[in-house]
């Protein structure tokens, strides 16, 4: 690491067993996933903050080389095992770990994204009530029917409605299925 670890004791006083230990933690962090550039842990006691009901907290914040930080706060939940501060720092650095493996998988290119929806807006409706077409952003329209209407039907439906949908082939050219309405107009 490029700076010593800090740590800061709110609450209670420093103790070399406990920056020992968290010295530890860190070193295992290191040896899983790299380098860290700085570390900084804040150590509360119970008297310190009324909430915790006599439980350490445990705040963490790791910098990286590409310029990203870890941060793990939060007041620990009713769970007596924090009354343990060995725990609650073992707790904290759990979640530390797993937020640099989140990190990680990201950086490779492990991690699944999820396309989002195209968008189109309802062009026309048949005077028959049955089907419509949408049109797209590049401007091509696409036929519906109302079966392909997941959150709404037909009545909820006017020119110009927003929806997003998922386009696919049909027997005379492309169809859109899963059609869904945006917004506040979509049932729920």
């Amino acid at each position: 690491m490029e700076t010593p670890v800090e740590i800061a004791y709110q609450g209670m006083s420093p103790g070399l067993t406990l920056q020992d230990f968290i010295e530890e933690h860190v070193g295992e962090l290191e040896t899983r996933f790299g380098r860290i550039t700085a570390c900084r842990v804040v150590l509360k006691g119970p008297g310190e903050h009324q909430r915790s009901g006599g439980l350490y907290e445990v705040n963490i914040h790791l910098s990286l080389p590409d310029g990203r930080e870890v941060n793990t706060s939060r007041t620990p939940k009713v769970d007596e095992r924090h009354a343990d501060v060995r725990f609650a720092i073992s707790d904290a650095f759990r979640r530390a770990r797993r937020q640099l493996q989140d990190h990680v998988r990201k950086l490779q290119g492990k991690v699944k994204t999820h396309e989002q929806s195209p968008v189109a807006t309802v062009a026309r409706l048949a005077p028959s009530g049955d089907h419509g077409f949408l049109e797209t952003a590049d401007g091509r329209e696409i036929y519906f029917h109302r079966n392909s209407l997941l959150n709404a039907d037909m009545a909820a439906l006017g020119p110009g409605t927003r929806v997003t949908f998922a386009e696919e082939m049909g027997e005379k050219g492309p169809q859109a299925s899963t059609v869904k309405l945006m917004g506040k107009h979509a049932m729920r």
